[in-house]
Formats: C-alpha cells, structure tokens, sequence
C-alpha cells in the first residue's frame, strides 16, 4: 500500500503517528504493562517527533526548492527570504501554486514572442510590397527618360509627373511609418488644450468639400453648438482627415459621409459614417492593422499607403481613449472614438 504525501503538516503527523506507536508498543512490553506511562510517553514521544520532523522537512523542502525559486525570480536567494515568502504557510501546495503560475506566464510570454515574430515577418512583406510598386513604376519612367525619353516632349514631361507621383507615394508611405513609430514607442508629447470639436469638424469637411473627388460625396456635419473637448487639436484634426479620406475612398457616387456628435456626460462620442462599401464581417477585426485594405484594388487606385487608420488607432489611444468600428457590406460603415469633454 502506498501512502500520497500531500503536505508538510501530513508528513509530519504521519511520522508523529508512528513514532507514538512505536513508543508505545516499546514502553508497554518493556515497561511493565503499564497504561497510564505508556499512553504519556507515547504522546510525549509523538510531540516532539511532530515538532522536529516538521522543522527538518521544512528545511529540506526549502533547500531542494530554492533553485527553483532563484529560477523564477532570475536572482540568488537565501533560504531565509524563501521562508518569509512562505510565512509559515504549506510549502507544497503553496510552491505548487507558484510554480503553474509562473509557468503560464512563461507560456503566455512565448505566445506573445511568437506572436510578435509573425508580426515582424508580415510587417516586413508588408514594406517592402509598398515599397515595391512605387519604386519599380518609378524606375521604369526613369529608364525610359535615359534612353532619351519617348521622343515627345509633351509625354516626357507626363513621364516625368507620372515619376513625381510615386515619389510622392513614397514619401507618405516613410512619412507614416516614422509617425506610427513615433506613437507606438509614446516619445511623441500630446499638446493638449480647449477647442471646438464641432468647428474642427466643419473645418475640415470644408477643406474635402472644396476639392475635387471623383465620387462627389459630400461631407455634413451634424451639429451645432459648440462642443468642448480638451485635446491636441492638430492630432485630432489628423483623425479627422484620416477618417474623412477614407470615407471618400471607399464611397459611393453621389453619396455622403456624416459627422454626428453624441454626448456622454463627461465625455463626446464623434461617429463618423459613410453609405459606401462597407467592410465584410471576417475583415472587420482587422482594419486598424498596418497595410491592411478590405478593397485592395480601390486601395492601390486611390493611393493611400495603407496606415491611416493604425494611425488613428494610436491617436485616440495616445488621449487615453477608445475607437469602435462596425460596419455592414454594401451598406456603408462608421467610425466612432471618444474624447474627455472640457468641463
């Protein structure tokens, strides 16, 4: 028959057990016969055997832990700080529960690791695919413009703003990767202060009304009164510009895009929504991802580079505030973050 030793205090008490039979069995056949002593010496025998078994199992379960523990906590230790770390407590079951603690958070620390390198892997196909293009178009115009161009001035001169193009493409791409970088590592200050977020709106749907798009949507905003928010004005105008964009990417011929503004006690809900596409329910999860585009195609026509709404993303997030999308296929999608109102 085998005995599972589940703790220190049983351990101990399994020993005190068998040391007071022992001690009785030895003092009643050798003593006389006498009860009364042998039952007390028993006792007596089993407390001290209780008290000292439990101090040198203590001792030796601490001794045969601690290169476990200096594991875990990645520096020397002294038996006596592992034992104030116990305070008394059951050293098995309470080792036991330290140990899987630790062991979940190595496991959860490698999922993150892995998780970080398909990142890294796909971040940097991702690059180099925007890269590519731009670069390869540009080259080529290039060449051709050696080679004495296509002997029109007037087609070189359209080579030549065809070549500009994606240099510009190029710039904006690099321009935002190093603003992405610059809000992921938090070494970019926020300039907070009053403004109207309201006006900020209008401002900016003015400036896209204004030019030209080739679906002709116009940008509305749906409110009024003035609504303070205390923020950094030229970021949130940013997120404004961003969204607003890609409205107008993504939009129907004719349609709209609508600025509403929803107050919420300390704080203003700004949802920005569109009659356009809409995105599909399996890509919905991933619009704020680097280089991510649900229309691919309409994406690279358009020439966006792919980051505006990661950018986003760490603008609200960089206010210590939220952004929410939903969105239905062929129906349109909206935009909403919040901001702290000024009170």
């Amino acid at each position: 028959m085998s005995v599972k030793v589940k703790s220190m205090n049983f351990a101990s008490l399994l020993i005190c057990a068998v040391a007071a039979l022992f001690s009785l069995g030895m003092i009643f056949f050798f003593g006389g016969g006498d009860w009364l002593v042998a039952v007390s010496s028993a006792v007596m025998t089993g407390f001290v055997t209780y008290v000292v078994s439990r101090y040198i199992i203590w001792r030796f379960v601490l001794y045969r832990i601690k290169p476990i523990y200096q594991l875990m906590l990645e520096r020397d230790l002294s038996v006596g700080e592992l034992a104030g770390h116990f305070k008394g407590n059951d050293i098995i079951s309470n080792a036991g529960l330290d140990i899987a603690e630790w062991a979940g958070k190595k496991a959860a620390e490698i999922d993150r690791l892995k998780d970080m390198e398909n990142y890294r892997k796909e971040f940097l196909g991702n690059v180099s695919h925007e890269l590519k293009t731009p670069l390869f178009t540009l080259q080529g115009y290039v060449i051709t413009l050696l080679d004495n161009g296509a002997g029109d001035p007037e087609t070189n001169v359209r080579y030549l703003e065809k070549a500009n193009k994606n240099i510009e493409r190029l710039i904006a791409i690099v321009h935002d990767l190093e603003e992405i970088s610059k809000l992921e590592m938090k070494v970019m200050n926020l300039e907070r202060e009053q403004f109207d977020i309201v006006a900020l709106a209008e401002e900016t749907a003015e400036s896209f009304n204004i030019q030209e798009n080739e679906n002709k949507i116009a940008i509305k905003v749906a409110g009024e009164l003035p609504i303070y928010v205390f923020a950094d004005r030229r970021r949130i105008e940013q997120v404004f510009v961003n969204l607003m964009s890609n409205s107008i990417k993504y939009g129907r011929k004719g349609g709209s895009t609508t600025v509403k503004f929803i107050d919420m006690f300390d704080k203003v809900m700004v949802e920005i929504t569109d009659n356009g596409i809409g995105i599909s329910k399996e890509n919905l999860p991933r619009v704020f991802e680097r280089f991510f585009r649900a229309d691919t195609i309409r994406s690279q026509e358009n020439g966006g580079t792919g980051l505006g709404l990661a950018i986003v993303k760490h603008i609200v997030e960089a206010h210590g505030e939220n952004i929410v999308v939903r969105s239905e296929l062929g129906k349109g999608t909206t935009f909403g973050f919040t901001l702290k109102k000024y009170l």
